[in-house]
């Protein structure tokens, strides 16, 4: 195995912010020698079991000598991490490399007052991020018996744990490698984690207003009337310095004069009193702040903004905000207003996210006027801490939440967002609403990495998620509406019912991805005698048609009748509706009254303006259904990988790299590369003369390709870059000689035999590490389809069997794989597992920059790699790793 290279100077990539098992937040970095009077605190202040359960003897203190080898380390050899909250150190964990250079064992203290908070976890987890990093792949520990906390951590940990009992202690032994266990542990712990972290501030026992006012029309006054006058269940309290009594009730001049705790604050105060305000809330324990406070964008404004996070974190806040619009939350048991909004939202099921206050008004805004019901809601300004995939973690757990809606301007982990939203779109629908040009730009005030990914990546990331990807607010509401108050189709089969033939006739022009089964023409509805007579036929029509076994949802389209009320046939057609059990929607085209259901929630039944808007929402909906429907699968193990050997390869290459340079290797390090990854390359033998030629042609065996080297005309037969089937000595001269002089114009080109492959049809398969993304594997059909139309599929690793499938079939152009014209079908289960092992090898080698494969033969019996290019370089962090880790603020 080759050497860990030996970083020595501190390392701060091994920083992070991370949240406990109560929700509240730490501070995870390597220990530095500065910390011994700290580390002498956390010794003081820990009872004698605790002491001798770490070593193994009681010590009233530590020696001069153990607190300079306990905070002076090489973070190689020797790595210690602390997790601290404000200046004090409450955890410690460490590991020494043993004679074995692959081993190390590791050791944890945990103050006495934190037991309990996943402390032990957090650490484990980073310590072998850290040893994987640095060539460790088995830790091994000496535990005493009766420390059951440590061998629970351990034992819990996912990982294939072995244990012995020698001269009175468990030794206690593991390899480090992240299994399929460990990971799930990890992400279940951080779940809950994140779940309470956000539940702290969507269900505080207790809220102060900081910067409320008397004054009507200030926003201090509005937040403060709102918490109080939407029936909050818990203590409000009112902090203003220059004021005695506010609203009936005492003011404090700071949080931490506030007697009693407070768990969440709401902070309206100037920009620059922010930091102040937040140090006071620390030092009172408050566990969460809503900076309602703008401003922050110019570059001095956003090294604030980091402060404020880096201070919050580290004293166990969350921050939401800053610029943010508040949080509401109408559960009868918290009946939280936090916000500028005097009207809080209709009790729903729709729980809603935001980012920029301007889009979280207009999102409130268009719910009210639509009558959707919400839960729960939260808008994160300038999302500089909270975040989509934060909340998502809540919702997951709500009972009062049935529906997940969140509008989206920019990813702070979109690796960590898809593997959320993944888990939470098996249970909960999650609509989207995202712009084409996110993740290219940053909002103004938000802090995040941009993507290099092609256009259509972060769309089919989200797809891959089952995620219901929207455009607009108001295509959001309306998925929203329906799925809040519907149950999802059974099957894309629709029934139109209408009292006219033309609506019929504009709803089948509509209904893309929905098959119509049941025209106009066959219901009409005659509604012209009167209310009680027209709502028994709107009645008896819906249950007709929704009775049909071939029916899975119905449209109700109906033009206005005189002296009937739409709303009585809108309480009709639900009530079909819910005795089926199926989804129907409605349109009342050209009703005018002002209660009339045009856009929004009539009772239960989502209500359309037009038949277009309607069906677009209903065909989503059943996108989602088909996807919660199909078994994605588990990733499976290619067999015949040598990983050991591939990671030798890649260390060995970008040793020596500087910065973000990369190194382009030859076709001899690609084919050494990929064949750790079962992946064969067809051999190609560069040549300078007519006898070279005819030697290589010799080595790889008649019938040969002939091929020009340079990039720009290998692949293109109609520049005279490609001849194929050659089949003898004679003609292999002939066609030497005949291309060079074609290719004259474009320089000395040289050249290259390949031996024939089948054939097929060419596509090309590319992989890149994105900043944003991460590891990315892209592929579409060789020529015009990727070069001329974009025409390519993306998706992010580890790749299912059933993402491989519709990944392979994404293209518009993949239907000439599949059979086209009569010609037979090629193999595309060879090129899913083709994609497999590229999609492991990207997700296992972030070194590796880029990779493209131009072009892959597919035939109708298995694939043939004709050339491959490979570029690695030094990697980036990636934003989701086998860690549990906040985004850390940008210093």
């Amino acid at each position: 195995m080759a050497s860990p290279r030996r970083f020595g100077a501190y390392p701060t990539r091994w920083e992070a912010d991370v949240v406990l098992r109560d929700g509240s937040t730490a501070h995870v970095r390597p220990i530095r020698p500065s910390d011994v009077p700290a580390l002498e605190r956390l010794h003081a202040a820990q009872s004698e079991r605790s002491i001798y359960l770490r070593y193994f003897t009681y010590k009233s203190s530590l020696t001069p000598a153990e607190l300079k080898r306990f905070t002076e380390v090489d973070h190689v050899d020797r790595v210690a991490l602390v997790v601290e909250r404000g200046s004090e150190i409450i955890a410690i964990g460490r590991f020494d490399r043993l004679p074995d250079p692959t081993q190390a064992e590791v050791a944890f203290n945990v103050r006495d007052a934190e037991q309990g908070k996943g402390l032990g976890s957090i650490l484990l987890e980073h310590l072998t991020a850290a040893g994987r990093e640095l060539g460790i792949e088995r830790f091994t520990a000496e535990v005493l018996p009766e420390n059951r906390q440590m061998l629970t951590v351990f034992s819990e940990a996912g990982y294939d744990v072995t244990r012995s009992f020698e001269d009175g202690v468990v030794m206690v032994s593991f390899d480090i490698d992240p299994t399929e266990r460990s990971l799930a542990v990890m992400e279940a712990r951080e779940h809950r984690a994140e779940a309470r972290s956000l539940a702290e501030l969507l269900r505080p026992r207790s809220v102060a207003v900081i910067g409320a006012s008397r004054t009507w029309g200030k926003l201090g006054h509005a937040l403060l009337e709102n918490v109080r006058e939407g029936g909050f269940t818990g203590p409000v309290y009112a902090v203003n310095p220059q004021v005695l009594e506010l609203g009936g009730g005492p003011a404090y001049g700071k949080v931490s004069e506030i007697p009693n705790p407070v768990d969440l604050a709401i902070v309206a105060v100037p920009k620059e009193e922010v930091l102040g305000v937040a140090a006071d809330c620390a030092k009172h324990g408050v566990k969460g702040l809503v900076v309602i406070t703008a401003g922050f964008r110019a570059e001095a404004d956003l090294a604030g903004q980091r402060e404020l996070v880096r201070l919050a974190r580290a004293n166990g806040m969350r921050v939401i905000g800053p610029a943010s619009l508040g949080l509401f939350n109408t559960d009868p048991a918290v009946r939280l207003n936090a916000s500028p909004s005097e009207r809080p939202p209709r009790p729903g099921n729709v729980g809603l996210f935001s980012q920029s206050a301007a889009l979280g008004m207009m999102l409130y805004a268009v719910a009210k006027r639509r009558g959707l019901g919400l839960s729960a809601g939260l808008n994160a300004g300038n999302r500089a801490d909270v975040s989509g995939n934060d909340v998502m973690q809540f919702f997951e757990d709500d009972e009062h939440t049935e529906v997940v809606a969140l509008y989206l301007e920019s990813f702070g982990n979109p690796r960590k967002f898809s593997r959320i939203a993944r888990r939470l779109a098996r249970s909960k629908p999650v609509i989207v609403a995202k712009s084409d040009v996110m993740g290219l730009r940053v909002p103004p005030g938000h802090q995040a990495r941009t993507t290099q990914a092609p256009q259509g990546a972060v769309n089919a990331l989200l797809s891959q998620s089952g995620v219901i990807r929207v455009g607009t607010q108001e295509e959001l509401m309306d998925v929203a509406q329906l799925l809040a108050t519907q149950p999802l189709p059974a099957g894309p089969r629709l029934a139109v019912l209408s009292n006219s033939a033309a609506l019929g006739a504009v709803a089948a022009d509509h209904a893309a991805g929905l098959e119509l089964v049941v025209s106009t023409q066959e219901s009409e509805i005659e509604l012209g005698s009167g209310q009680s007579v027209a709502v028994r036929a709107v009645r008896s029509a819906c249950a007709q048609a929704l009775a049909r076994p071939d029916v899975d949802a119905l449209l109700v389209a109906l033009l206005p009748a005189v002296g009937v009320d739409p709303a009585a046939l809108a309480a009709a057609i639900a009530g079909a509706g819910n005795a089926a059990g199926k989804p129907v929607i409605a349109c009342f085209a050209g009703a005018l009254g002002d209660e009339a259901p045009v856009a929004g929630v009539a009772g239960e039944l989502p209500c359309y303006p037009n038949l277009a808007v309607g069906l677009k929402a209903l065909s989503r909906a059943r996108t989602y259904a088909a996807w919660r429907e199909r078994d994605p699968g588990e990733v499976e193990e290619p067999a015949g990988i040598d990983r050991e050997r591939a990671r030798e390869l890649v260390e060995g290459w970008v040793e020596g790299l500087q910065g973000d340079g990369l190194l382009s290797l030859s076709q001899e390090q690609c084919a050494q590369l990929l064949d750790c990854y079962g992946i064969t390359v067809q051999r190609s033998i560069a040549f300078s003369t007519e006898e070279e030629a005819v030697a290589a042609a010799a080595q790889v065996g008649y019938p040969v390709v002939l091929k020009a080297r340079d990039a720009a005309l290998r692949h293109r037969l109609d520049l005279g870059g490609v001849r194929l089937n050659i089949v003898d000595e004679a003609s292999l001269r002939s066609d030497v000689r005949s291309m060079r002089e074609m290719l004259r114009p474009y320089g000395e080109v040289q050249l290259e035999v390949q031996a024939m492959a089948p054939t097929g049809q060419g596509v090309v398969v590319r992989c890149l590490e994105d900043p944003l993304m991460g590891p990315l594997v892209s592929y579409g059909l060789a020529g015009d389809a990727v070069n001329l139309l974009g025409d390519w599929a993306h998706a992010a690793p580890p790749l299912t069997p059933g993402v491989l499938h519709d990944l392979v079939r994404a293209p518009r152009s993949a239907t000439k794989l599949l059979g086209y014209q009569g010609l037979p079908a090629l193999d595309t289960g060879a090129l899913e597992e083709l994609l497999h092992r590229v999609g492991t090898l990207k997700d296992e080698l972030p070194q590796v920059a880029l990779l493209e494969f131009n072009p892959v033969l597919v035939a109708p019996r298995g694939v043939h790699v004709l050339h491959a290019q490979i570029r690695v370089g030094n990697p980036a962090e990636r934003t989701d790793s086998a860690r549990r880790a906040m985004s850390i603020p940008q210093r």
